[in-house]
């Protein structure tokens, strides 16, 4: 056993009791009796048979109570093989919902190709993104603009030190501070249930992640064993959409490596329903390809979507006539721009014309849907040639 530093021993003397006990009950220790001023905590683990790990866990400061802390880190450290320090440092975290991406890279153990973690750093971000998303209202096919209070919860999210198992990510989200200590605990029951009114936004955002993901897998499954994909469509309010899929593919990277995502609860705030990790392996990861692309597909329409660029070209070989026109939509990030074949009316023929003659900007309002990769425009209620 490691014993823990003079600096260490000084944090953990600052620990409440309350704080302490928080962190066993996240992580599976549970109260077995009371003694004299302590409480006896015990873990089994599910795959070594024996006795339980105990631990001796004071309920209030006495004389000896950093001492009695130290004993716990320490203790802690082998259970959970990483340094009593980084325990420690956790513990004195607020209540975070975790989660944890497991890789599994070719290499040493605790390693990395640098490619590999973009693009799964990527896509964990666009994974919280589609669950923030559908946290606010399930869409199978989610806008590329996104709510302010989407962008706030991705800002919100932090990436913690790597874990011991091959390279594991970890990453947790802050939720509200609240009372503790086994009395005023609200508990959930479903991850997939409904919300409760005093649900913070970012814990929802934690069970639509994981309920999302649950779905994006059992998608790939059906996939897989029918051969087809199926309409999933109905998964939207439980956190499935073609952008969490596509997520899970980002993670995979280009090489399509098998990854896993688990989860951990905050005691402040604890699940009863089990919530075993999820594995994503290369067959899933092609199926989610297909699942996406067939909700891009066949739910992708946006009615009413505005344009706002340049007339490039015009196609007079097609009836009705059309044009292509190279800017920006307003849901998406002004700075990404995109060609967009928009089918013109009758009336809309001449000032196009003259638009793409002089180079004049245009807005264009109108019904987008899927093209091939792209985005075509029809249904034209509104065409406003801007000259300079």
């Amino acid at each position: 056993m490691t014993a823990i530093t003079d600096a260490e021993f000084e944090q953990a003397a600052t620990l409440a009791p309350g704080v302490v006990r928080r962190y066993l009950s996240g992580k599976g220790w549970s109260a077995e009796r009371d003694l004299s001023g302590a409480e006896l905590w015990e873990w089994r683990p599910q795959d070594e048979p024996g006795p339980p790990y105990e631990l001796l866990v004071p309920v209030q400061r006495r004389r000896d109570y950093a001492g009695r802390v130290a004993d716990i880190l320490e203790t802690l450290a082998v259970v959970e093989a990483r340094p009593a320090g980084d325990i420690l440092r956790e513990m004195r975290l607020p209540p975070v919902d975790w989660q944890f991406l497991r890789l599994v890279p070719p290499g040493p153990s605790g390693t990395a190709p640098l490619l590999d973690l973009v693009s799964a750093l990527t896509g964990l971000k666009d994974l919280h993104t589609a669950a923030a998303s559908s946290a606010l209202g399930g869409q199978p096919v989610q806008p590329a603009q996104k709510p302010q209070q989407v962008k706030d919860h991705v800002a919100a999210v932090r990436l913690d030190q790597t874990r011991v198992g091959s390279y594991v990510i970890a990453a947790h989200t802050p939720l509200p501070e609240g009372p503790y200590g086994g009395h005023d605990r609200r508990g959930q029951g479903s991850l997939f249930g409904e919300t409760q009114p005093s649900e913070p936004f970012a814990r929802k955002v934690s069970r639509m992640l994981y309920a999302g993901v649950t779905c994006a897998r059992a998608a790939a499954d059906s996939t897989l064993a029918g051969d087809s994909v199926p309409h999933v469509e109905h998964m939207a309010d439980a956190g499935l959409s073609a952008n969490l899929c596509e997520a899970l593919v980002k993670i995979a990277g280009e090489e399509r490596r098998t990854f896993s995502l688990s989860f951990a609860w905050s005691s402040e705030r604890p699940m009863e329903q089990p919530s075993p990790p999820v594995a994503i392996k290369r067959p899933h990861t092609r199926a989610l390809e297909a699942v996406a692309k067939d909700l891009r597909e066949r739910l992708g329409r946006e009615e009413a979507a505005m344009l706002h660029g340049v007339v490039t070209k015009l196609h007079w070989d097609v009836s009705p006539r059309e044009a292509t026109v190279y800017g920006s939509l307003l849901r998406e990030d002004p700075q990404r721009h995109r060609s967009v074949r928009v089918e013109l009316r009758a009336e809309d023929v001449d000032r196009a014309t003259e638009a793409g003659r002089h180079g004049w900007e245009v807005t264009v309002r109108g019904d987008l849907e899927p093209r091939g990769t792209g985005v075509r425009m029809r249904g034209v209620t509104e065409f406003v040639v801007r000259p300079e």
